[in-house]
């Protein structure tokens, strides 16, 4: 459901700035992302088949 703000809870709301690209260069924290999809599906071509898939996705994510 969504739900209309009013002006006092606008009001409220606050935001934060995220530091120049500079400073985010010399950053030596860095993170390995390795994401797999795969699907198999089967489909017996005769009167009355019927289909069967199966899907699968794995992210694993490493941060140094």
């Amino acid at each position: 459901m969504h739900k209309e703000l009013s002006i006092i809870e606008l009001d409220d709301e606050r935001i934060e700035l995220l530091p120049a690209r500079e400073t985010l260069f010399f950053n030596n924290n860095w993170a390995n992302v390795w994401a797999s999809n795969s699907s198999v599906a089967f489909n017996v071509a005769s009167f009355h088949s019927s289909a069967h898939s199966a899907a699968l996705q794995s992210v694993w994510v490493s941060q140094h």
